[in-house]
């Protein structure tokens, strides 16, 4: 995460980016060799990250009680020094990312069947006014047919870290030049990140903001 307190998610915000994300890389040791996985995740209210993987993933097996770190990438862009209305600055790069540190329990029968429900649940709700699929759309021969081929784990999560680097520290002269830069380049998403994060320095004329993580810099 960026040392930047200027850029600092809360808790709160990296949990709420993590469960809009749904996709983590997910950093462990497997038999002291670093591995990588990638997978759609649920987030719970109780800071409990779900997710299940194929059994022939290179990474399993997955003993309980293995660290790991899962990582979401949201929206980023590249930001030209030219954008700037102050002279000699240097390119940079916005971004928004969240990660999750914990401890890796591993599923049984059960609770892979209630994480499948909840993750297939989390994205066909994203899809409304389509009518919603569920596997009892299925023919449950062919879904207990399937369902030995991946397993599940929990990620209890211990610590929530994000950055959310919208130009925050930068006066807002040059945050309107990384705005009008953004969208002439078609980032239109990353422009409207960079203004709802600087939203209240805009309109009142201030340079910058140290405690944006703290009081709600990250839409």
């Amino acid at each position: 995460m960026h040392p930047d307190p200027a850029f600092a998610m809360s808790a709160d915000e990296a949990r709420a980016f993590a469960a809009d994300v749904a996709f983590a890389h997910i950093f462990l040791a497997v038999a002291e060799r670093p591995m990588v996985i990638h997978a759609p995740v649920t987030v719970d209210a109780a800071s409990t990250l779900s997710f299940h993987i194929a059994r022939r993933n290179r990474a399993m097996p997955i003993a309980a009680g293995t660290r790991a770190i899962a990582s979401f990438g949201g929206p980023g862009a590249y930001v030209s020094p030219d954008w700037y209305e102050g002279a000699d600055q240097v390119p940079t790069w916005n971004y928004v990312v969240a990660e999750a540190e914990g401890v890796i329990e591993p599923f049984d029968d059960e609770r892979l069947i209630a994480h499948l429900d909840a993750a297939s649940h989390a994205q066909e709700s994203r899809l409304a006014p389509k009518p919603e699929w569920t596997r009892g759309k299925m023919d449950p021969r062919r879904f207990d047919a399937m369902r030995p081929a991946i397993e599940g784990f929990a990620l209890h999560v211990e610590q929530w870290r994000g950055t959310a680097k919208l130009s925050q520290n930068k006066p807002a002269a040059d945050v309107r030049g990384v705005i009008a830069g953004l969208r002439g380049a078609g980032k239109d998403h990353p422009a409207d990140l960079v203004e709802r994060a600087n939203r209240a320095r805009l309109q009142d004329g201030s340079t910058f903001r140290s405690d944006v993580g703290e009081n709600g810099g990250f839409p």
